[in-house]
């Protein structure tokens, strides 16, 4: 591992964040000289961002904890595109109005990472739309497009495998990688930012700014890329056997996220603390040196401390006991997540795969049949076998609730409305 003298690559290094650098003697003196402006870019696609978006904000996170300025760039104009970097169809365009709201609830989230009151090097939250909305097409071709070979964005990774698999590939989404460069350059002259850092996918486009700020005048730009996270199974992060694993709570209840981190695989567990949570390092060494059962309770402070970081501590210590009362003591903890259905449907009977469908533990009665075969599901901790089976108010407890159950760790409480 590279020896750094700044304090913050030094860190990103111990931690695994590090895959490449544009220059890595360049950026460390810089970093160790100065107080330096690094950026990352977030196109508001949807109304929260997922656990895959994590690494990236973490390392904002450690720039600012170093002493340096993070700014967050919202796409309010690349977001109009879209980036079609290793994806195979084009996005869905939106609207003006769909991208703003999105911005708006996605500033909730970097909130609980970053600090924009801190003196000194207070954190930034900027949108692209200033710069990128306003443009003259012929003054930006002109000024911009002149600096860019239509060959070598032929070479791109994320264009050639796009071409390669003969998946059509706009004119719109060719110009992404022309603003994405024009966005470095832009922040380099506005607020002196010299680094911008994202996904090892992003190495090309952050490149091509560092191309053409030099061609434009800036001062050294740097690139910094960390590697693309999958578990050890080979999963991609960010996602679920139910969807997307999202960090706004109304997307993503704040018990089901802890367990999302309870469940993580055991050969995982030290490197997700390392680049998830903030315990100092000789902290973490520690419970690197635990194994057997004691593994499980490693992974509980894995959550708990994730968790804490975006929901704060009182939630996830909430999260972490509502677990121990429904595992160890098999209650039904209150603050398991919960659907509600009318009264009236529950006095009638509904079907168990309807139900188990209603609640979100299947995407279809076909599968939801599959996980009754499977001796998967549980009504009030009991196991149920008939497919067919109809649940009623007969099956309310005293507390006025079902406990549905699907395997060990899924658990929904359904509600009369």
């Amino acid at each position: 591992m590279t020896k750094f003298k700044s304090d913050f690559l030094h860190t990103l290094a111990e931690r695994g964040f590090i895959h490449q650098v544009s220059d890595e003697t360049g950026l460390d003196d810089l970093l160790t000289k100065e107080t330096v402006t690094a950026y990352i870019g977030y196109d508001p696609t949807a109304s929260s961002l997922h656990v895959g978006h994590l690494t990236q904000i973490m390392m904002l996170h450690w720039f600012q904890a170093t002493g340096h300025r993070p700014i967050s760039l919202m796409g309010g104009g690349t977001g109009m595109v879209g980036d079609p970097s290793f994806k195979e169809e084009a996005r869905k365009l939106m609207t003006v109005d769909m991208i703003e709201d999105n911005i708006t609830s996605l500033k909730h989230v970097f909130a609980h990472y970053l600090d924009y009151e801190k003196t000194g090097n207070a954190a930034m939250m900027i949108n692209n739309a200033e710069w990128l909305r306003p443009l003259n097409y012929l003054e930006f071709l002109r000024d911009v497009g002149r600096h860019f070979s239509v060959n070598r964005m032929l070479s791109f990774d994320s264009v050639k495998t796009r071409l390669d698999r003969e998946q059509s590939l706009s004119f719109l989404e060719f110009n992404y990688m022309i603003l994405q460069a024009y966005d470095f350059v832009e922040l380099a002259k506005r607020y002196d930012c010299r680094l911008q850092m994202g996904g090892s996918d992003q190495w090309g486009n952050i490149v091509n700014g560092i191309d053409l700020g030099h061609r434009m005048g800036t001062q050294q730009l740097y690139a910094l890329t960390s590697p693309l996270l999958t578990t050890s199974s080979g999963a991609k992060m960010g996602k679920s056997a139910s969807g997307a694993v999202w960090l706004n709570a109304d997307l993503m209840p704040i018990y089901d996220f802890w367990q999302y981190w309870r469940n993580t695989e055991d050969a995982d567990v030290i490197r997700f603390m390392k680049l998830f949570t903030t315990l100092p390092m000789a902290e973490i060494e520690r419970l690197s040196k635990l194994g057997g059962a004691e593994i499980n309770e490693v992974k509980k402070i894995l959550a708990t401390e994730v968790t804490a970081i975006l929901h704060g501590r009182a939630a996830a210590e909430e999260a972490a006991e509502t677990a121990r009362k429904t595992f160890e003591e098999g209650a039904v903890a209150e603050n398991l997540p919960s659907v509600e259905i009318p009264a009236a449907e529950l006095e009638a009977g509904l079907g168990l795969l309807s139900l188990i469908v209603r609640a979100g533990l299947a995407a279809s009665n076909g599968e939801a049949r599959r996980h009754v075969q499977g001796g998967a599901v549980r009504i009030n901790d009991q196991p149920i076998a008939d497919e067919r089976k109809v649940i009623g108010s007969g099956e309310l407890t005293a507390d006025n609730l079902i406990k549905l159950s699907l395997g060990k760790k899924k658990h929904i409480l359904v509600r009369p409305a």
